[in-house]
């Protein structure tokens, strides 16, 4: 039985100590045959991008020849080994965690981190490069980073090896300054004469001696096109169709982790993973998704130690990442183009595959900047026109309650918790929903303000029922589920983390405007004809404890409910 490595990333360790790994490894020999050596490739945060340069890491290094077998013995690079194998120095970057108060304190950490970089790869190679101890104080002393790397190049080039450069979280402290609205810092240090740009020339320069091969990661295209002239030898493979399942988790591997780490197999649990955390594709033509495999082991870690389901379904640190959103919209267009996003669940639209820092807040660019994120993902291509949508359940609970949080924040929404808490839970155990309507129609819609009211329509009234219901993790609201019947505007299927809940919902949702009331009767009796063939449709049929409910709501705030 395996353990589930949740927020490791060490393949040395994960394969030294017993842990579960999934064999990415025949991606190895996918990217070794491309037609670059310098790749770029990016993908959400904590998708397993830091994993997969270790695993690169261990392969390549040459003091890692006598462990091959142990290490990767049993995997398909192991039965399959490339050429290259055991080839290189490696010298690895990683830009997270870097001082972004100002360009001065940037550029210091930015130094040391390379430094630091540099003085792992004196410490690992020492024997091989010979006075490592003078050229680390030679190092010290120097103050500029295109000098401190041409050291290392002439350094290893005098041994006669070559080096595989790792680069990972390129963009974090570049998404750290645009994330500030810091755009004149960031032209400073990527554009013209900037520090950052100035590093990736001299990288180039040094592919023409000792630097081999270089793979580069992140979660955004955001510098590339500034960088492009700089270094314009980068091979962005991101939506790549052989390369679409390297990272995250397809079913069939998802199954077979069940089994690895003890788990015995529940069609249940993998229609609930499925549905939670399944759903993305990074390239059009690609015929399989994958999971998010973060949060999947989180999933499973939590699992395993319960024995149950976990009582949040998405780990504190992929919702902090997330967090960004508040940042992405803080113009007005973007805000817009989200709640269109939220209501519609996806946008047609196409992905822009580099990011020039100029047009990030225009229409086609944030939403690419979406896509990047794992907020959306490739739902469909239908007559040459590309089609995204929010890729599972749990990514439109986050929507949900950024959704409710601006709007609470906007319109001064007061409320005691207790009081929403108490109105669904009526309506999960006593079959009640009088007061949840109640509390929306009086707590929320009367008090939003003429701006919000404009929007009025059934799906926007929807997506507010949805950030609400979503705080008691008692119901999952579906919308628009289909049946013989049509599409259900609103499904309260139970939550998984609550199996005792008594009464589910189907719910009819209609909208009228003040100046068409005269119209009320004939959309009350069709809402009316259409639950009950909701109700009578087969997958409802023996349902036991279903509640039906038209909810119609007129002008900003008044309402008429029918129950069966």
């Amino acid at each position: 039985m395996k353990k589930i490595p949740y927020g490791m990333s060490n393949f040395r360790a994960m394969r030294e100590e017993g842990y579960l790994y999934v064999d990415k490894t025949m991606y190895i020999e996918k990217i070794e045959n491309l037609n670059s050596k310098y790749l770029f490739f990016i993908r959400p945060r904590r998708f397993g991008k830091s994993l997969f340069l270790s695993t690169l890491e261990n392969y390549y290094d040459i003091k890692n020849e006598k462990d091959f077998e142990k290490l990767f013995s049993d995997l398909y690079i192991g039965k399959n080994p490339t050429k290259l194998k055991n080839s290189y120095m490696i010298l690895k970057l990683n830009f997270s965690g870097l001082n972004t108060e100002n360009k001065d304190q940037l550029k210091e950490s930015f130094l040391l981190s390379v430094k630091n970089s540099i003085n792992a790869l004196l410490d690992r190679y020492e024997g091989i490069i010979e006075n490592t101890e003078e050229i680390r104080k030679k190092i010290d002393q120097i103050t500029d980073i295109n000098a401190v790397i041409m050291t290392i190049i002439n350094e290893v080039k005098k041994v006669g090896k070559k080096v595989y450069l790792i680069i990972d979280e390129y963009d974090h402290f570049a998404n750290d300054i645009i994330a500030m609205g810091e755009s004149e810092f960031y032209r400073e240090i990527v554009r013209a004469s900037g520090f950052v740009r100035d590093f990736y020339e001299t990288l180039k320069i040094g592919t023409e001696s000792v630097i081999d091969r270089i793979f580069i990661t992140g979660i955004s295209p955001i510098m590339l096109d500034d960088l492009t002239s700089g270094f314009n030898i980068a091979l962005n493979v991101t939506m790549d169709l052989s390369l679409n399942e390297m990272l995250g988790f397809t079913e069939e591997e998802v199954v077979k982790i069940l089994e690895e780490v003890g788990i015995e197999e529940k069609e249940n649990l993998i229609n609930n993973l499925r549905e939670l955390y399944d759903g993305y594709k990074f390239n059009k033509n690609a015929k399989t998704r994958v999971y998010n495999p973060d949060m999947v082991l989180y999933f499973l870690a939590q699992y395993k130690n319960t024995g149950g389901y976990p009582e949040y379904l998405i780990d504190d640190n992929v919702k902090t990442d997330y967090g960004r959103l508040n940042r992405l919209t803080m113009n007005e267009e973007n805000r817009a183009l989200l709640e269109r996003i939220i209501k519609e669940e996806g946008i047609v639209a196409e992905i822009v595959t580099k990011f020039s820092f100029d047009r990030m807040y225009d229409e086609e660019y944030f939403i690419s900047l979406l896509f990047y994120m794992g907020l959306l993902t490739i739902k469909d291509y239908r007559y040459n026109i590309l089609e995204l949508g929010i890729p599972n359940y749990v990514i439109k609970t986050m929507y949900w309650e950024y959704f409710g949080r601006k709007l609470k924040e906007e319109n001064n929404i007061k409320y005691e918790m207790l009081e929403i808490a108490k109105a669904i839970w009526e309506m999960a155990f006593e079959g009640k929903i009088k007061n949840f309507i109640k509390f929306i129609s009086e707590k929320v819609l009367k008090v939003l303000s003429n701006r919000d009211t404009i929007k009025f329509d059934e799906k926007y009234i929807k997506i507010i029922l949805f950030s609400y219901l979503t705080m008691s993790n008692i119901y999952k609201p579906i919308s628009e589920k289909e049946t013989e019947g049509g599409y259900i505007d609103i499904y309260l299927e139970k939550d998984i983390r609550m199996p005792d809940v008594k009464y589910e919902w189907l719910i009819e949702l209609k909208y009228v405007k003040k100046s068409d009331e005269k119209y009320i009767e004939e959309i009350i009796e069709k809402g009316k004809e259409q639950l009950k063939r909701y109700r009578e449709s087969m997958q409802f049929k023996d349902k036991q404890n279903l509640k039906k409910a038209l909810v119609v709501f007129i002008g900003k705030g008044d309402y008429k409910i029918f129950e069966e």
